[in-house]
């Protein structure tokens, strides 16, 4: 879960960090990318000066910039809170993590103004009057680049309104948290293999194309294949195959290719080191080819999965129909529950 921290000047967004960082969600802010850029030119991050190097870094690389650096520093696999959300573009690049949620917190101008003078921050207004003209820009502009906090407001999924304790304040974070965080269901198995495959194809030397398969006993994985030039020959980005390096048309010079097929690969893998893939299920990013389809057969597997269609020849499809081997595309039969089991 992902969740943003937008509001005005001393509402009380640090508060709500503070106690998501206390239930372990990794924090970051947006501000902290505009810090970083001034800190490189040995400038005091005053409020204005903020405000205006932000303004100044959507200008040159687009209003979503400081979303897109913060993004960077998330880890994977945890609950971060991710705070100093001014512009809606920010918003919408950071919606794309599944299971953002946008709190908005909210109170009122005197109760703000008293909270910014006990923490006499720098550049911080003396009087209530300033307080508010010198939050007056930061609401919306005609200058796209410049904060627009009430169009983020508009995109909050919550409000939650902070005149009175602290207490109450998270009372109010602690509902929110547990109406919002919740654990989404699990990958199915096609996606969760299909993945995997498509994490062995990025450890492919083929300049052509990166395939990757695996192949998969009783929801184990036992093998792993990607394509590309023999053991201990020239890697295929090296020039090890002529037609690759050659740049040869789709279908063309095929018996040039030196490169061996992921399914071969993961076939072959699985041969060397001696373990059996017999009544599994083998999956990879492309459709095989004829010669990959007959290895599939005479290695025993009884299903193909693959992702995307290259090529694929009818002869192929009833081959395996032939054999007694399934053939589907991901998603397709979705409602398999499970890769198929070895009979022993």
């Amino acid at each position: 879960m992902h969740v943003g921290v937008a509001g005005r000047n001393a509402a009380g967004k640090s508060r709500v960090v503070e106690y998501l960082e206390r239930r372990s969600f990794f924090s970051a802010s947006l501000s902290d990318a505009i810090r970083e850029d001034l800190r490189a030119e040995g400038l005091e991050p005053t409020r204005d000066v903020m405000i205006e190097r932000g303004r100044a870094l959507r200008s040159a690389y687009g209003p979503a910039v400081l979303a897109q650096r913060i993004e960077r520093l998330l880890p994977a696999g945890r609950n971060c809170v991710i705070d100093s959300i001014r512009h809606p573009a920010e918003v919408e690049e950071l919606r794309r993590a599944a299971g953002f949620k946008l709190l908005w917190i909210e109170a009122s101008p005197e109760v703000r103004f008293e909270r910014s003078r006990s923490r006499a921050r720098p550049g911080d207004a003396e009087s209530l009057a300033a307080f508010l003209a010198q939050e007056e820009r930061e609401l919306g502009s005609d200058d796209d680049a410049a904060q627009q906090l009430l169009r983020v407001a508009d995109l909050a999924d919550e409000t939650l309104t902070n005149d009175g304790s602290l207490a109450e304040l998270e009372s109010q974070v602690e509902r929110f948290v547990a109406d919002n965080l919740f654990f989404e269901q699990r990958p199915p198995w096609d996606e969760y293999f299909m993945n995997i495959a498509h994490a062995a194809a990025t450890r492919s030397n083929c300049v052509k194309r990166k395939v990757g398969a695996i192949v998969v006993v009783d929801r184990r994985i036992v093998s792993t294949g990607y394509n590309g030039t023999p053991r201990g020959t020239r890697n295929c980005n090296e020039g090890g195959c002529p037609r690759c390096a050659g740049a040869a048309q789709s279908g063309a010079r095929l018996d040039e290719c030196l490169c061996s097929h992921a399914e071969e690969n993961a076939i072959t893998q699985a041969a060397y080191h001696g373990v059996a893939v017999r009544g599994g299920a083998i999956y990879s990013t492309l459709s095989p080819c004829l010669t990959c389809a007959k290895m599939i057969i005479n290695a025993g597997i009884e299903e193909v999965v693959f992702d995307a269609a290259y090529g694929m020849e009818e002869v192929v499809s009833q081959l395996f129909t032939q054999a007694g081997v399934k053939l589907r595309r991901r998603g397709a039969d979705s409602d398999a529950p499970a890769p198929p089991e070895s009979s022993g």
